[in-house]
């Protein structure tokens, strides 16, 4: 069987345990929440494509929030994302989430130092009255090369069918690839916890990347007779976040 089949077969099989996990966790009443945080072209958008395809749109939401209004601004930082939250029954994606404070607002100047130290102060607090609420938490980081990124980078300029996908911060990605450094590893050092610990995802081959992550959501959030049936995650390609990840060469530098 060519790889491509194998890819296809296994997309095929875990999405129909997806199925089967929601239809358990729609009768159980689970509040399941999945974080996917990244940097740029990391691949969030094909991989909750690949998580979502076959779920009940009724019970499923991914949520990618533009830039707050101004309105918004004046409010408690959390304040526009609580209103997302999942309640019984339900599945809530955030593509991108409050970390875009200790991201993108650090690394463009967006927050100011004291806006970046009180979301870092305040955010495991939040997490764990999450957690608390019967909320389950699963946060993943997709982890990306430079050189990966580059290519990507300059595929949605010459793609027309990625025409959307391009922003305007794309233009300092690369150029600015060493703050966003510095800032990932802080965010991660300072809201690694044990009720809603990062998992990290090497995603330079996207469909490596996607299986990995269907089969990681299945092991935390599945009932035994349906995560039973799933391969773990490759190890290589997923595992749980630790400090030495950032210089023992798991993660891009």
């Amino acid at each position: 069987m060519a790889k491509d089949d194998d890819y296809d077969a296994e997309e095929r099989e875990l999405q129909i345990a997806l199925v089967r996990f929601q239809q358990y966790a729609i009768e159980a009443g689970e509040k399941d929440l999945v974080i996917f945080e990244g940097r740029d072209t990391a691949g969030k958008d094909g991989a909750i494509k690949r998580v979502v395809e076959h779920l009940s749109i009724r019970n499923t939401r991914v949520v990618a929030l533009p830039k707050p209004t101004e309105r918004e601004r004046t409010q408690w930082y959390f304040q526009r994302y609580a209103a997302h939250l999942p309640a019984a029954g339900e599945l809530v994606i955030l593509n991108r989430s409050w970390y875009n404070r200790a991201g993108v607002e650090r690394v463009m100047g967006f927050a100011t130092p004291q806006q970046q130290a009180t979301f870092l102060r305040d955010v495991g607090p939040f997490e764990a009255m999450l957690s608390d609420e019967g909320v389950q938490v699963v946060k993943l980081w997709l982890d990306i090369s430079k050189a990966e990124q580059a290519e990507r980078l300059q595929a949605r300029t010459t793609d027309p069918l990625k025409a959307l996908k391009v922003s305007p911060l794309d233009a300092v990605a690369q150029e600015k690839w060493d703050d966003y450094t510095a800032a990932r590893d802080a965010m991660l050092r300072a809201t690694h916890t044990a009720h809603a610990p990062w998992w990290i995802v090497r995603t330079d081959k996207k469909k490596v990347a996607r299986l990995n992550i269907m089969r990681h959501l299945l092991k935390v959030l599945a009932p035994p007779q349906i995560a039973g049936g799933v391969a773990e995650p490759d190890p290589k390609v997923l595992f749980a976040f630790e400090p030495a990840a950032l210089t023992d060469g798991r993660m891009e530098r």
